[in-house]
């Protein structure tokens, strides 16, 4: 077994930085770049502590967050090796991607997939996914639905929730519902009344929408590099949907102090947040920040999906809050006649009990890293990314007059983008692309960055040699 003392690890005492997270983004880098060989093993934690001259607690603090991730494995009896994604194992839902075909003119013969919001969803585990709904199957059909969703998928839930977001519920604080749009749907029913209602600005277009149809007024709340500005927010707004784990599209992470300052203000006005936790298991750089409604669950709710973790065909949901409050929302839904499929939940609850989205979700943490490391490699000498270090999406900040124009040129050479315009409720305030990497597998990330790449240096030279002859 190597050493690691042989390989050029620096961790710095001096640095604001903890030496658990300077060890694992050194060797999340050296996985990255090749230097740790998938299926490589790693020293003991006591050797490598005794290497290093660090204490034991900064290697297995390093370890266990690089395991969340996906980075690292570990064989009973055997120690703790670099994660392989070339050879499927059994269990996960996803195996490792194709390269897609070119034409003879080098061009993508297929469009590649640059737009957010979609997952990896062309390879799957064909057991683990037969082998739940064979088990769904067995099942004879239900009869009058619960409103709140399967006990058992409840259950099975709230352990979900607590492993991943660390969350402490139990199945009296969830509703199974449909995906996110179902539970803000539910929430504004529940919550408002037609009255106003607050969404991030930038922000997701489909919860103004929903907010929209419900008789809301939907009031455009500005963000930063954050987050949703606290200060900036109106006192009148019944409720706020915000993505405080990694917002969207420009990919903050709201602090901990302005975390406190938005559950004071909801609490002095009445407002009810609605936390959007969309991608929040996919973090590169540290752990999450634990789900905003474990702060204060009176004045929050909390939505989650497996659109992005599994697939959107899936149609399963969750809804997090109070049980008093979840019993509202029950009633109101059984008045409404909405349900979530019971065959659905029957089958998620079988990949969760097995164990199969959980090594599903390792297993897509590293390989959508390993697309993130390529948009940044590519795209980073060219342009300012925002949100690079969590989800399946970064924002490539670009000039005003920029965006446009290069969406429409990546269509003819074969790459679909998303520029900002759309993520504004009112004038565009911040322009570029919305870049997802979830969809396409990593050599189509490669092959398209370098074409936006291409097209960005080319806009920025032809603007400064338009300034030079003006």
């Amino acid at each position: 077994m190597r050493s690691l003392v042989d390989l050029p690890v620096s961790l710095s005492r001096r640095s604001a930085v903890p030496l658990s997270t300077q060890l694992a983004g050194w060797l999340r880098e050296a996985m990255l770049a090749g230097t740790l060989a998938p299926g490589e093993r790693l020293p003991s934690s006591r050797g490598l502590a005794a290497q290093l001259g660090v204490s034991r607690t900064v290697i297995t603090e390093a370890f266990q967050q690089l395991y969340a991730e996906g980075w690292l494995e570990g064989r009973h009896g055997s120690g703790t090796f670099v994660a392989c994604l070339e050879t499927p194992r059994s269990g996960p839902l996803s195996s490792t991607p194709s390269p897609a075909p070119a034409s003879d003119n080098g061009r993508v013969a297929e469009a590649i997939d640059l737009r957010p919001g979609h997952p990896w969803v062309r390879d799957y585990d064909r057991a683990a996914w037969k082998r739940a709904w064979r088990k769904a199957g067995d099942l004879p059909p239900g009869g009058h639905p619960d409103p709140h969703g399967l006990p058992r998928l409840r259950e099975l839930l709230a352990g979900h929730l607590r492993r991943v977001r660390s969350v402490a519920v139990g199945p009296e604080n969830i509703l199974v519902t449909r995906g996110t749009g179902n539970g803000l749907d539910l929430c504004a029913l529940a919550l408002l009344g037609g009255g106003r209602a607050g969404v991030e600005e930038p922000g997701y277009h489909v919860a103004r929408t929903v907010l929209a149809a419900r008789g809301a007024e939907v009031v455009p709340c500005p963000v930063d590099e954050d987050g949703v500005i606290v200060d900036d927010l109106p006192n009148d707004l019944g409720l706020l949907y915000t993505t405080p784990a990694h917002q969207y599209p420009l990919g903050g992470r709201l602090p901990i102090p302005r975390r406190e300052r938005l559950l004071a203000w909801a609490r002095s006005t009445g407002a009810m947040v609605v936390e959007d936790d969309y991608d929040a298991e996919f973090r590169y750089d540290v752990a999450p920040l634990p789900a905003l409604y474990g702060l204060d669950p009176s004045r929050v709710v909390l939505l989650g999906t497996l659109s992005k973790s599994l697939a959107p065909d899936v149609g399963v949901g969750w809804l997090v809050g109070s049980p008093e409050l979840v019993a509202r929302i029950a009633a109101l839904r059984e008045e409404l006649s909405d349900r979530t499929s019971g065959p659905v939940q029957q089958a998620v609850a079988t990949l969760l009990e097995r164990g199969d989205l959980d090594r599903h979700l390792r297993r897509m943490r590293l390989e959508y890293a390993r697309r993130r490391a390529v948009i940044v490699e590519t795209l980073g000498p060219v342009c300012r990314l925002r949100g690079d270090t969590a989800g399946l999406h970064v924002l490539a900040e670009l000039s005003p007059d920029t965006s446009g124009g290069i969406v429409e040129r990546a269509r003819e050479l074969g790459v679909l983008l998303d520029s900002t315009e759309r993520h504004h409720h009112g004038w565009e305030r911040l322009h570029g692309l919305v870049i997802g990497y979830g969809s396409a597998s990593l050599p189509e990330v490669r092959r398209g960055c370098r074409i936006v790449a291409d097209l960005i240096a080319g806009a920025g030279a032809a603007r400064v040699a338009g300034v030079r002859a003006g």
